[in-house]
């Protein structure tokens, strides 16, 4: 947690403004910080104290380089925790760690639960997948025999509707065979009359053609 959460959260917990919070926060650290500048403790009853130690001077090491390095005497803020935070500490510490092997122990019942649902599924799945295809086989059966009655009664409604169909055609052929031979018996005593009607109109020409003839041989008479 930051300084800008750590404010967030007082807003949050008082209900006031974050501006109002921050100024808050503000104040505490200002209060802490200029206590242990003066040299002064500042004891919170259950948390902790904030006070200053004296560090001597010394000679530390570079770990890069390996080389020595003088570090003079300085003043070290330190913070030394309440009994009643490390108690806290220390159980939510524990809630924490119950918690997670509560939730470990969880995932690993069912982790080993999982293979054995999964054969059962396994198991089960043959079945219910013969079930599901003999259930979907019904329906397709019933269709199709309905399809199949349905065709029967259309072959039978068109071959009903057929027959009379030939009926009218098979009377409207003999009706017209019977006009026809009718025609060919009205006919043929027509022709004969023609044919008989010829020679005689032959014959009356020939007659005529004679006559103009013998006009023109008589000679003309005197007078």
């Amino acid at each position: 947690m930051n300084k800008a959460q750590l404010i967030d959260a007082v807003a949050s917990k008082l209900d006031i403004s974050r501006r109002s919070a921050g100024d808050t926060v503000d104040a505490v650290l200002d209060g802490i910080t200029g206590a242990i500048i003066s040299g002064d403790k500042v004891s919170l009853t259950g948390f902790g104290t904030f006070e200053t130690t004296r560090r001597a001077a010394r000679t530390a090491r570079n770990p890069r380089t390996g080389e020595s390095v003088a570090v003079p005497a300085a003043t070290v803020p330190k913070f030394r925790p309440g009994q009643a935070l490390k108690d806290e500490v220390n159980t939510s510490t524990g809630r924490k760690r119950a918690a997670a092997k509560k939730v470990a122990a969880k995932k690993a019942a069912a982790k080993k639960a999982t293979p054995v649902k999964a054969a059962a599924a396994k198991k089960a799945a043959p079945a219910r997948t013969v079930a599901s295809r003999a259930a979907a086989a019904k329906p397709a059966a019933k269709k199709t025999a309905v399809k199949s009655t349905t065709v029967k009664a259309a072959a039978k409604k068109t071959a009903a509707v057929a027959k009379p169909a030939a009926k009218k055609t098979a009377a409207k052929a003999a009706a017209k065979k019977t006009v026809a031979k009718k025609t060919t018996a009205t006919a043929r005593p027509a022709a004969k009359k023609a044919v008989a009607k010829a020679p005689a109109t032959k014959a009356v020409a020939k007659k005529t053609t004679a006559k103009k003839a013998v006009a023109k041989k008589a000679p003309a008479r005197k007078r």
